[in-house]
Protein backbone atom coordinates (compact mmCIF):
# COMPACT_ATOMS: atom_id res chain seq x y z
CA UNK A 1 0.00 0.00 0.00
CA UNK A 2 1.34 3.42 -1.03
CA UNK A 3 0.70 6.22 1.42
CA UNK A 4 0.32 9.50 -0.45
CA UNK A 5 2.31 12.34 1.02
CA UNK A 6 0.34 15.54 1.61
CA UNK A 7 1.66 19.01 0.95
CA UNK A 8 2.60 21.23 3.87
CA UNK A 9 0.99 24.67 3.57
CA UNK A 10 1.55 27.61 5.87
CA UNK A 11 -1.35 29.38 7.57
CA UNK A 12 -0.46 32.53 5.64
CA UNK A 13 -0.75 30.70 2.31
CA UNK A 14 -4.06 29.12 3.31
CA UNK A 15 -5.46 32.51 4.33
CA UNK A 16 -4.29 33.99 1.02
CA UNK A 17 -6.20 31.35 -0.92
CA UNK A 18 -9.27 31.74 1.25
CA UNK A 19 -9.30 35.37 0.16
CA UNK A 20 -8.96 34.39 -3.51
CA UNK A 21 -11.80 31.87 -3.34
CA UNK A 22 -13.97 34.43 -1.60
CA UNK A 23 -13.38 36.86 -4.47
CA UNK A 24 -14.24 34.12 -6.97
CA UNK A 25 -17.37 33.29 -4.93
CA UNK A 26 -16.33 29.64 -4.65
CA UNK A 27 -17.63 27.89 -1.53
CA UNK A 28 -14.94 25.22 -1.34
CA UNK A 29 -14.72 22.02 0.68
CA UNK A 30 -10.99 21.29 0.47
CA UNK A 31 -8.73 24.29 -0.07
CA UNK A 32 -5.69 22.12 -0.79
CA UNK A 33 -7.01 21.42 -4.31
CA UNK A 34 -6.96 25.12 -5.14
CA UNK A 35 -3.48 25.67 -3.71
CA UNK A 36 -2.22 22.75 -5.80
CA UNK A 37 -3.65 24.44 -8.89
CA UNK A 38 -1.13 27.27 -8.42
CA UNK A 39 1.99 25.23 -7.55
CA UNK A 40 4.62 25.35 -10.28
CA UNK A 41 6.72 22.24 -10.92
CA UNK A 42 9.91 24.09 -9.89
CA UNK A 43 8.76 23.89 -6.27
CA UNK A 44 8.51 20.10 -6.45
CA UNK A 45 11.93 19.73 -8.05
CA UNK A 46 13.73 22.13 -5.76
CA UNK A 47 11.81 21.56 -2.53
CA UNK A 48 10.39 18.00 -2.55
CA UNK A 49 9.71 18.08 1.19
CA UNK A 50 7.14 20.83 0.61
CA UNK A 51 4.79 19.08 -1.83
CA UNK A 52 4.84 15.92 -3.95
CA UNK A 53 2.65 17.42 -6.71
CA UNK A 54 2.39 20.39 -9.06
CA UNK A 55 -0.30 21.78 -11.35
CA UNK A 56 1.01 20.35 -14.63
CA UNK A 57 0.13 16.88 -13.33
CA UNK A 58 -3.51 17.87 -13.65
CA UNK A 59 -3.49 18.38 -17.43
CA UNK A 60 -4.98 14.95 -18.13
CA UNK A 61 -8.28 16.01 -16.55
CA UNK A 62 -8.53 19.78 -16.91
CA UNK A 63 -8.61 19.77 -20.72
CA UNK A 64 -11.47 17.28 -20.72
CA UNK A 65 -13.63 19.32 -18.33
CA UNK A 66 -13.02 22.63 -20.12
CA UNK A 67 -13.64 21.24 -23.59
CA UNK A 68 -16.77 19.37 -22.48
CA UNK A 69 -18.41 22.54 -21.18
CA UNK A 70 -17.33 24.71 -24.12
CA UNK A 71 -18.44 22.07 -26.65
CA UNK A 72 -21.87 21.74 -25.04
CA UNK A 73 -22.36 25.53 -24.98
CA UNK A 74 -21.33 26.04 -28.60
CA UNK A 75 -23.50 23.17 -29.83
CA UNK A 76 -26.56 24.72 -28.18
CA UNK A 77 -25.84 28.38 -28.93
CA UNK A 78 -24.79 28.08 -32.59
CA UNK A 79 -27.09 25.50 -34.22
CA UNK A 80 -26.40 26.79 -37.76
CA UNK A 81 -22.60 26.52 -37.58
CA UNK A 82 -20.87 23.47 -39.00
CA UNK A 83 -18.81 21.01 -37.01
CA UNK A 84 -15.61 22.55 -38.35
CA UNK A 85 -16.67 26.09 -37.44
CA UNK A 86 -17.56 25.01 -33.91
CA UNK A 87 -14.22 23.20 -33.58
CA UNK A 88 -12.31 26.32 -34.61
CA UNK A 89 -14.26 28.53 -32.19
CA UNK A 90 -13.68 26.07 -29.36
CA UNK A 91 -9.95 25.95 -30.12
CA UNK A 92 -9.78 29.74 -29.97
CA UNK A 93 -11.62 29.87 -26.65
CA UNK A 94 -9.34 27.36 -24.93
CA UNK A 95 -6.16 28.66 -26.60
CA UNK A 96 -3.46 29.49 -24.05
CA UNK A 97 -3.25 33.14 -25.16
CA UNK A 98 -6.93 33.60 -24.35
CA UNK A 99 -6.66 31.78 -21.02
CA UNK A 100 -3.64 33.88 -20.06
CA UNK A 101 -5.72 37.01 -20.66
CA UNK A 102 -8.35 35.64 -18.27
CA UNK A 103 -5.72 34.79 -15.66
CA UNK A 104 -4.43 38.36 -15.73
CA UNK A 105 -7.95 39.73 -15.36
CA UNK A 106 -8.43 37.53 -12.27
CA UNK A 107 -4.98 38.50 -10.93
CA UNK A 108 -3.89 34.85 -10.71
CA UNK A 109 -0.20 35.77 -11.02
CA UNK A 110 -0.28 37.03 -7.42
CA UNK A 111 -1.09 33.52 -6.19
CA UNK A 112 1.42 31.45 -8.19
CA UNK A 113 3.64 29.33 -5.93
CA UNK A 114 7.13 29.42 -7.47
CA UNK A 115 10.64 28.46 -6.42
CA UNK A 116 13.02 31.35 -5.79
CA UNK A 117 14.83 31.25 -9.16
CA UNK A 118 11.60 31.34 -11.17
CA UNK A 119 10.40 34.16 -8.93
CA UNK A 120 13.57 36.18 -9.53
CA UNK A 121 13.48 35.69 -13.31
CA UNK A 122 9.93 36.92 -13.85
CA UNK A 123 8.03 33.68 -14.35
CA UNK A 124 5.08 35.14 -12.48
CA UNK A 125 4.30 37.09 -15.68
CA UNK A 126 4.70 34.09 -17.99
CA UNK A 127 1.53 33.78 -20.11
CA UNK A 128 1.93 30.05 -20.57
CA UNK A 129 2.08 29.45 -16.80
CA UNK A 130 -0.91 31.71 -16.26
CA UNK A 131 -2.94 29.83 -18.87
CA UNK A 132 -2.11 26.55 -17.12
CA UNK A 133 -3.33 28.00 -13.84
CA UNK A 134 -6.76 28.82 -15.26
CA UNK A 135 -7.14 25.24 -16.45
CA UNK A 136 -5.89 23.77 -13.19
CA UNK A 137 -8.33 25.92 -11.22
CA UNK A 138 -11.09 24.28 -13.27
CA UNK A 139 -9.67 20.90 -12.20
CA UNK A 140 -9.70 22.01 -8.55
CA UNK A 141 -13.32 23.12 -8.75
CA UNK A 142 -14.34 19.91 -10.51
CA UNK A 143 -12.61 17.66 -7.96
CA UNK A 144 -13.88 19.66 -5.00
CA UNK A 145 -17.40 20.66 -6.09
CA UNK A 146 -18.06 18.63 -9.25
CA UNK A 147 -19.17 19.55 -12.74
CA UNK A 148 -21.97 22.04 -12.06
CA UNK A 149 -19.71 24.45 -10.18
CA UNK A 150 -16.88 24.00 -12.70
CA UNK A 151 -19.38 24.77 -15.46
CA UNK A 152 -20.49 27.92 -13.65
CA UNK A 153 -16.86 29.11 -13.44
CA UNK A 154 -16.25 28.46 -17.15
CA UNK A 155 -19.50 30.18 -18.13
CA UNK A 156 -18.70 33.21 -16.00
CA UNK A 157 -15.03 33.78 -16.87
CA UNK A 158 -14.19 31.96 -20.12
CA UNK A 159 -17.20 31.39 -22.35
CA UNK A 160 -18.21 35.09 -22.58
CA UNK A 161 -15.12 35.64 -24.77
CA UNK A 162 -16.86 33.73 -27.56
CA UNK A 163 -18.47 36.93 -28.86
CA UNK A 164 -15.13 38.75 -29.00
CA UNK A 165 -13.54 35.84 -30.85
CA UNK A 166 -16.31 35.60 -33.45
CA UNK A 167 -16.79 39.37 -33.90
CA UNK A 168 -13.05 39.99 -34.37
CA UNK A 169 -12.38 36.87 -36.46
CA UNK A 170 -9.91 35.47 -33.92
CA UNK A 171 -10.88 31.88 -34.61
CA UNK A 172 -7.78 30.60 -36.38
CA UNK A 173 -4.48 30.10 -34.57
CA UNK A 174 -1.38 31.71 -36.04
CA UNK A 175 0.18 28.44 -37.22
CA UNK A 176 -2.87 27.94 -39.43
CA UNK A 177 -2.98 31.60 -40.45
CA UNK A 178 0.67 31.80 -41.50
CA UNK A 179 0.41 28.49 -43.33
CA UNK A 180 -2.60 29.62 -45.37
CA UNK A 181 -1.02 33.01 -46.10
CA UNK A 182 2.35 31.54 -47.10
CA UNK A 183 0.77 28.93 -49.34
CA UNK A 184 -1.45 31.50 -51.03
CA UNK A 185 1.25 34.16 -51.50
CA UNK A 186 4.43 32.11 -51.97
CA UNK A 187 3.28 28.50 -52.48
CA UNK A 188 5.44 27.54 -49.50
CA UNK A 189 4.52 25.73 -46.29
CA UNK A 190 6.25 27.14 -43.18
CA UNK A 191 8.57 24.82 -41.28
CA UNK A 192 9.69 24.90 -37.65
CA UNK A 193 13.09 23.84 -36.38
CA UNK A 194 14.22 23.25 -32.80
CA UNK A 195 17.60 24.97 -32.72
CA UNK A 196 18.51 24.35 -29.11
CA UNK A 197 17.33 23.17 -25.70
CA UNK A 198 18.74 24.87 -22.67
CA UNK A 199 18.28 25.53 -18.96
CA UNK A 200 17.41 23.08 -16.21
CA UNK A 201 15.91 19.64 -16.84
CA UNK A 202 12.63 20.63 -15.19
CA UNK A 203 12.50 24.02 -16.93
CA UNK A 204 13.67 23.45 -20.49
CA UNK A 205 13.82 26.44 -22.82
CA UNK A 206 13.38 25.63 -26.51
CA UNK A 207 14.66 27.87 -29.29
CA UNK A 208 12.37 27.58 -32.31
CA UNK A 209 13.07 29.06 -35.75
CA UNK A 210 10.32 29.34 -38.37
CA UNK A 211 11.24 29.25 -42.06
CA UNK A 212 9.59 29.95 -45.38
CA UNK A 213 11.61 27.68 -47.64
CA UNK A 214 15.22 28.47 -46.72
CA UNK A 215 14.39 31.96 -45.45
CA UNK A 216 14.36 32.49 -41.68
CA UNK A 217 11.45 34.76 -40.74
CA UNK A 218 11.40 34.58 -36.94
CA UNK A 219 12.95 33.07 -33.79
CA UNK A 220 11.32 32.40 -30.44
CA UNK A 221 12.25 30.94 -27.04
CA UNK A 222 9.74 29.17 -24.78
CA UNK A 223 9.40 26.43 -22.19
CA UNK A 224 7.17 24.36 -24.49
CA UNK A 225 7.91 23.37 -28.08
CA UNK A 226 4.27 23.78 -29.02
CA UNK A 227 3.94 27.21 -27.45
CA UNK A 228 7.25 28.35 -28.94
CA UNK A 229 6.03 27.34 -32.39
CA UNK A 230 2.75 29.19 -31.89
CA UNK A 231 4.48 32.38 -30.77
CA UNK A 232 7.06 32.17 -33.56
CA UNK A 233 4.20 31.73 -36.03
CA UNK A 234 2.40 34.81 -34.67
CA UNK A 235 5.43 37.09 -34.86
CA UNK A 236 6.57 35.52 -38.13
CA UNK A 237 3.18 36.17 -39.69
CA UNK A 238 3.19 39.81 -38.54
CA UNK A 239 6.73 40.14 -39.92
CA UNK A 240 5.99 38.86 -43.43
CA UNK A 241 2.76 40.86 -43.60
CA UNK A 242 4.83 44.02 -43.13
Amino acid sequence: MVIKKKAIHSEALIEKFKHLLEKLEIEYNDISHYILAFIHRSVVNEKPDYTPEHNERLEFLWDAVLELVITNNLFKDYPKKTEWELTDIRSALVRWTNLAKIAKKLNFSEYLVLWKWEEMTGWRKNDYLLANVVESVIWAIFIDLWLETATNFINKYIYPYVNEIIDNNLVKDYKTTIQEYAQAEYEITPSYMVISESWLDHDKIFEIWVYLGDKLIWKWFWSSKKKAQEKAAEDGYNNIKK
